[in-house]
C-alpha cells in the first residue's frame, strides 16, 4: 500500500455527522456556498446564478433609472479635468529617419555593353514595358497588356509603366427588367393543367403574397406539363419550402442515376448517407472529367 493511501485510511471511519454537529450557524453557511455548483462562464445564465450571493447589505430601496442617471451626470460635471502634464506646443524633436543607401555588393553588381547601357538610359516607359514583356517579365505589364500580348504575339504598349498600377475599364452591365409574370394567371394555368405552360419563371418577384406560393406549389403536384419551376430571390422560405429528407433508398437511386448519366456534371443536393454521398461525388468527377476531355478535342 502505497503512502497516500496509508494517509487515506484515517479518514475512512471518520463519522460526517458529529462533524456537522459541532459546527457553527457561520460554518455551516460557508459549508453551503462551498457546495453550490455555480458556471461563472456561462453567459446564458443571469448574473445572479452565475456567483454567489456574498452581500449582507439589505436593499435600500427600489431601483429609480431616472435618478441614477442624473446622478452620475451631476457627479461627471463636478469632476475638473486633469490638466496635461506636458502641454502641447507643435514642436517636433527628434532627427527625421533617413534610410540608409545600400552598397551593391561586387558579385550581384551587372555590367552591360556600352551601347546597351545607353539605350536603356534613354528608354520610354512603353519600351521598357515592351523589353520586359519580350524577358519574361509579366508583372511589369497590366493583366491585359500580357494576356493581349500573348493571343496576338506582338506588344501595343502606349501607357508605360504607369498603366500596372490603373484597373482596367469595363463597360457597365445594366440591371435585369422587372419580371413581367401575372401570379394570378400563372396559378390558374398550373391548376388547369395548361399544357402549353412548360415554364414558369418567379425569378425576383419578391412581393408575392405566402399564401399563394404555397397555392402555387400545392398545383405544382398535380400538374403534368411545366418541366421549369424558377423562384430565385423570392419570398419562399422555410415557411414555405419544407424540407423534407427522401430516405435511404432514394439517395441510392439518385446516386445511380448519376452514375448512369455522364452528361450531368453539377448536381445541388446534400446526400445524408456516407455511401450515396461518396457514389455521387466519384460521379461527378467522373463526368466533369469526361466534359473537359471533349473540350480539348
Amino acid at each position: 500500500m502505497s503512502s497516500y493511501q496509508k494517509e487515506l485510511e484515517k479518514y475512512r471511519d471518520i463519522d460526517e455527522d458529529e462533524i456537522l454537529r459541532t459546527l457553527s450557524p457561520e460554518e455551516l453557511e460557508q459549508l453551503d456556498c462551498e457546495l453550490q455548483e455555480m458556471d461563472p462562464e456561462n453567459m446564458l445564465l443571469p448574473a445572479g446564478l452565475r456567483q454567489r450571493d456574498q452581500t449582507k447589505k439589505s436593499p435600500t430601496g427600489p431601483l429609480d433609472r431616472e435618478a441614477l442617471l442624473q446622478y452620475l451626470e451631476q457627479q461627471a460635471l463636478e469632476v475638473k479635468e486633469r490638466d496635461d502634464l506636458v502641454p502641447f506646443t507643435g514642436e517636433k524633436k527628434g532627427k527625421p529617419y533617413i534610410q540608409p543607401k545600400r552598397e551593391i555588393p561586387v558579385q550581384e553588381q551587372i555590367t552591360l555593353e556600352p551601347e546597351l547601357e545607353e539605350a536603356l538610359a534613354h528608354a520610354t516607359d512603353a519600351e521598357m514595358c515592351d523589353i520586359a514583356a519580350i524577358l519574361g517579365m509579366y508583372t511589369l505589364m497590366s493583366n491585359k497588356q500580357y494576356y493581349d500580348a500573348i493571343c496576338s504575339g506582338e506588344i501595343c504598349n502606349t501607357e508605360g509603366i504607369s498603366s500596372v498600377v490603373q484597373p482596367d475599364k469595363y463597360k457597365p452591365v445594366p440591371d435585369e427588367p422587372p419580371n413581367p409574370t401575372n401570379i394570378e394567371e400563372i396559378l390558374k394555368s398550373v391548376r388547369s393543367n395548361d399544357k402549353e405552360l412548360e415554364e414558369v419563371n418567379l425569378n425576383n418577384i419578391q412581393d408575392i403574397p405566402i399564401p399563394m406560393l404555397i397555392e402555387l406549389c400545392e398545383a405544382m403536384k398535380t400538374n403534368t406539363h411545366v418541366r421549369s419551376f424558377s423562384l430565385v430571390a423570392t419570398r419562399s422560405g422555410d415557411p414555405i419550402a419544407n424540407r423534407q429528407w427522401p430516405g435511404d433508398a432514394v439517395e441510392m437511386e439518385m446516386a445511380t442515376m448519376l452514375e448512369q448519366c455522364p452528361s450531368i456534371v453539377r448536381f445541388g443536393y446534400h446526400f445524408t448517407q456516407q455511401g450515396p454521398r461518396a457514389r455521387a461525388a466519384q460521379a461527378m468527377t467522373r463526368n466533369n472529367e469526361l466534359r473537359r476531355q471533349q473540350k480539348k478535342r
